[in-house]
């Protein structure tokens, strides 16, 4: 396994990565329509900006492919795009990602890291050491819906 920086020219690589986590771990989250606005196949540019803009990894199994995302906004000192491909689910990338992403944040004198949980993925982070703080609807324009989550934080 190895943990790098993403670089912007794989952007619809991590995009696909995202959807694909989305469609197989919310589906007994959000309903079936919702998920597909959710994770429409072509990328939105903001994201793209994103790889640029934040420190955004990856981690690649022993072939060297992308299984797994995330980055830390640093606008809003939040973990985003936490995605594992379904396949590679259970073997530790996610959790690989988050440590470097939460020793990222240190280095930047980041106090607080927060993050939105899905309801599927709210026990993996609270495995990670995240508290949950409050349920509430997090409002996706890609989905049109309000979307059920946990707000997080982890105090470093």
């Amino acid at each position: 396994m190895t943990i790098r920086r993403a670089v912007p020219q794989e952007a619809e690589t991590l995009w696909n990565i995202r959807n694909q986590a989305i469609r197989h771990g919310c589906q007994e989250s959000y309903p079936a329509d919702v998920i597909a606005r959710w994770t429409p196949d072509i990328m939105p540019d903001t994201y793209r900006q994103r790889v640029i803009e934040y420190p955004f990894y990856v981690a690649e199994d022993n072939y060297g492919t992308v299984v797994a995302t995330g980055y830390l906004d640093l606008t809003q000192n939040s973990l985003e795009a936490i995605f594992t491909l379904p396949s590679a689910s259970g073997k530790g990338y996610a959790r690989q990602i988050m440590a470097v992403l939460l020793e990222e944040a240190r280095g930047r004198k980041i106090a607080c890291v927060t993050l939105a949980a899905t309801p599927n993925a709210q026990s993996f982070y609270e495995k990670m050491g995240f508290v949950t703080l409050k349920e509430s609807l997090y409002s996706s324009r890609l989905a049109g819906a309000d979307l059920r989550c946990f707000d997080m934080a982890i105090t470093l």
